[in-house]
């Protein structure tokens, strides 16, 4: 109701102003909502722990009762039949035998005492720097599914991953190197493919770059004759302003602005990215630290520390994976389990010594972990060797670990009950990991959003995520 005091006069005067103020506000709201365009470092929500991170994915689904979560029932039960019991708490699994001990011994190593199996020598030694996750959970026990679930918050494609998140959200430190890359196995694809490093509904800008750890670090990256400095600085300048105008002919085209700021990359990186990734400038005691030059460690070692240099020349968000799924030891874990430990324990534990004696770890969250974990009982190979047996996935309870970037270092977080079926203490969903890594570097997760079709797009979605205090330093 308008005051007895207000005439018509009064309102037609204050009307025009009103819509233009509220037109203003509009649009200052739509400026601080627009979509992120370009890589320029943008400020955290609040005081940031990690610049960058480094994500350790081991796609499979490696064993925690195998690895860093020992227990005594199994050596206890070993033998007795327990699939009939378990029935009403795991899925259905092929060729279920009995209870079944780990293969491995354990021992306490550190000042903290974090048990760790003899299937990780190299990585017990840097158990003081880590802060392990016992209790996480997650929604299917697929590895496509739990794949896109680690990756991006949901078990369907399509959605950003976490690495196109944190460089949307935190643009990057180097504008000579992409924000996001992606170092991933020469023998293979992880599952999902590419998916792995997709943008979804961000702009494109913001997907994963792929680097080769071997050759030329990036194909048709340079040119395949030498030219003058100078000529190739006007070709660059004239490229520049034909975008340009191409572009002010074609606003609003996601598509085309992320491929003009990535050729724009392209050449600034010509440089930069074959410095970064040539591993020969490192000493020698560093690349045999590494595993580098030697059987099975070379190539993944090679890519950790390819790792370190891309984060010390400001490279926002960087994964390394391992070809298809090495840690799904359905059969003969005595061997797979520890096939894969031997590719990728020195690597790991020397990446960690590597940024802690440099001063980078402070600043950089070192994270490792698979899409779900394993189960207490055996699975038997057809012929029902009980030397060949594995275990089947388990999507109930697996173990993570995380160091550096804010962590608290020499934790371990959580519990599952006495077989490793179930995460029963400190329970940790995918989303309350995800909540936590972007708490690290600064972010809400509530925060960091993007609006699609009238709703607030998150990584960790509309369900309800918490950041894992217990592990904050």
């Amino acid at each position: 109701m308008l005051p007895s005091a207000f005439t018509r006069r009064d309102l037609f005067r204050s009307v025009p102003g009103g819509i233009a103020f509220a037109a203003l506000t509009s649009l200052l709201r739509a400026e601080d909502a627009a979509p992120h365009a370009d890589f320029k470092p943008r400020k955290p929500h609040f005081d940031a722990k990690a610049k960058a991170v480094i994500h350790l994915f081991q796609n499979g689904g490696p064993s925690q009762m195998d690895l860093f979560d020992p227990k005594p029932a199994l050596d206890r039960l070993h033998g007795k039949t327990y699939a009939d019991k378990l029935a009403g708490e795991i899925e259905f699994v092929q060729n279920a035998g009995a209870i079944m001990r780990s293969p491995f011994k354990f021992a306490r190593h550190g000042k903290c005492g974090a048990p760790v199996s003899d299937a990780m020598p190299h990585f017990a030694g840097v158990v003081d720097e880590v802060a392990f996750i016992r209790s996480m959970h997650t929604t299917n026990i697929t590895h496509e599914p739990a794949v896109y679930m680690i990756q991006s918050g949901k078990i369907a494609p399509g959605r950003p991953t976490i690495g196109a998140w944190v460089t949307y959200g935190l643009g990057s430190i180097n504008q000579n190197l992409p924000a996001y890359v992606v170092l991933d196995d020469p023998k293979g694809l992880p599952v999902n493919g590419v998916e792995n490093w997709q943008a979804g509904f961000l702009p494109p800008m913001f997907q994963g770059t792929r680097f080769r750890s071997t050759g030329s670090p990036v194909l048709n990256l340079k040119p395949d004759t030498e030219r003058p400095a100078t000529v190739t600085k006007a070709e660059s300048e004239l490229l520049s302003k034909l975008d340009a105008m191409h572009k002010r002919e074609r606003p609003n085209q996601p598509t085309l602005d992320a491929r003009i700021a990535a050729y724009e990359l392209a050449g600034r990186m010509q440089l930069e990215a074959t410095d970064a990734l040539d591993i020969t400038k490192e000493p020698l005691r560093i690349q045999e630290m590494y595993g580098i030059g030697r059987e099975p460690t070379d190539s993944y070692g090679r890519r950790c520390l390819i790792a370190r240099r891309l984060i010390e020349r400001g490279v926002r968000f960087v994964q390394l994976y391992i070809n298809s799924h090495i840690w799904d030891t359905h059969y003969s874990i005595a061997n797979e389990l520890k096939s894969a430990c031997d590719r990728t324990d020195r690597p790991t534990a020397a990446l960690v010594r590597d940024l802690k004696q440099r001063g980078l770890l402070d600043s950089t969250l070192v994270v490792w972990g698979g899409e779900f974990g394993r189960l207490p009982i055996s699975q038997l190979p057809t012929d029902k060797d009980e030397r060949k047996a594995g275990r089947d996935h388990n999507k109930n309870a697996f173990c993570t670990w995380m160091a550096g970037g804010g962590v608290k270092p020499g934790i371990t977080y959580g519990a599952t009950d006495e077989l490793g079926l179930n995460a029963v203490e400190g329970r940790v969903s995918v989303r309350d990991w995800h909540a936590t890594i972007l708490h690290l570097l600064g972010m809400n997760h509530e925060q960091l959003f993007i609006e699609q079709h009238g709703l607030k797009e998150k990584l960790t979605g509309v369900e309800e995520a918490h950041v894992v205090k217990g592990i904050l330093a």
